[in-house]
């Protein structure tokens, strides 16, 4: 492990056609690239996700890894055998330029950080892996969030990518997630101390927006079953229901570490996320993939469902079967069910 590291890959022509100026991308490595440079691993973070994939908090970093177990000597994604790499979204808030980030007149971009989309995402990912002198990966993983750019990665970039691995994800943002969005962007948006996205300077942050949007999300990543069965009615004794305490707590981590200017842009961005746009729909798109294509649903996911997992097996030639996990928890299953989530890792990795 490299720890992070920061590359600047200059200006960035945006999907709207804006140019986005002097985009820096954090990232994080672990094992090296091979002479034939074919065993490099991309591994795409979801929504409050990063760079971090693996390891303990330290300097810059205040929480440990959030998929630990997956990479690692004898874990599922052996730094012995492939060069693993994973990098901080662009517009995020974990060291890749975002409305956080200084833009070139020495202020916050804030309010001024233009629209961005999931093809934008893969753009400055596809120019850090220019930069680590890698021509094709042997898989993009991804999920949720991750799982969007895992999708498009192989129709942007075809030559590029052998497999990809699209993990509770979807084809395109489907109504009910842009509706659970909304409330989210309202609550932050909302907050007395948004100014309109320009609060970096105010000493302050909209977190209490951030908290409420947090809570919204966090219902929508469990599922009924396990609320209704670890907390069931449970006074917490101070007035609240368990339940209500256990999103607090969430509400309150996220604020600590995560900037609400990204928040509102990252979720703005998952919104776009269409693989059809502008390529005839899903399905043509799809008719055309040349890299393979893994897809894994979580069986309880209420947020990604199984079926849009199978509308992408469906639309694609080569994809196939759906890869069904079995998860009391929803969609955060993905990552709560590493053992069998890992194994699929393995198996592909090892079958390319």
């Amino acid at each position: 492990m490299a720890g992070r590291q920061f590359a600047k890959i200059g200006d960035l022509r945006l999907e709207s056609g804006e140019e986005l100026p002097g985009v820096v991308v954090a990232y994080e490595t672990w094992g090296r690239l091979n002479a034939a440079r074919d065993n490099a691993v991309l591994i795409c973070h979801a929504l409050t996700g990063d760079a971090h994939v693996v390891g303990p908090a330290g300097p810059g970093q205040l929480t440990s890894g959030w998929w630990d177990g997956l990479i690692g000597t004898g874990r599922y994604v052996d730094p012995a055998d492939w060069y693993v790499v994973a990098a901080n979204v662009l517009g995020g808030c974990q060291g890749t330029t975002g409305p956080s980030s200084t833009a070139p007149d020495g202020n916050h971009w804030g309010s001024r950080f233009p629209a961005i989309t999931i093809r934008d995402q893969v753009a400055a990912e596809a120019a850090l892996a220019t930069q680590l002198n890698i021509d094709r990966w042997a898989a993009v993983i991804g999920g949720s969030m991750g799982g969007m750019r895992a999708l498009e990665w192989p129709l942007l970039h075809p030559q590029r990518v052998n497999t990809a691995i699209v993990l509770a994800s979807t084809g395109y943002a489907s109504a009910e997630q842009i509706a659970w969005c909304s409330p989210q962007l309202a609550a932050i948006e909302s907050d007395p101390t948004w100014n309109q996205g320009d609060y970096y300077d105010t000493n302050n942050a909209p977190t209490t927006g951030l908290g409420i949007a947090r809570r919204i999300a966090h219902v929508t990543y469990r599922s009924e079953y396990e609320l209704a069965t670890r907390f069931g009615r449970n006074p917490q004794g101070d007035g609240r229901f368990a339940i209500e305490s256990y999103l607090d707590h969430h509400a309150g981590k996220l604020a600590k570490r995560f900037d609400p200017g990204s928040y509102v842009t990252l979720t703005r961005a998952m919104n776009t996320h269409d693989i059809g746009r502008d390529r005839g729909g899903l399905t043509n798109a799809l008719q055309g993939l040349q890299s393979r294509l893994v897809v894994a649903a979580v069986d309880s996911d209420r947020l990604y469902p199984s079926r849009l997992s199978t509308e992408l097996i469906d639309a694609s030639n080569d994809a196939g079967p759906l890869h069904l996990i079995k998860s009391p928890y929803g969609h955060d299953g993905f990552l709560i069910e590493l053992d069998q989530v890992g194994a699929l890792i393995t198996e592909t990795l090892n079958s390319r």
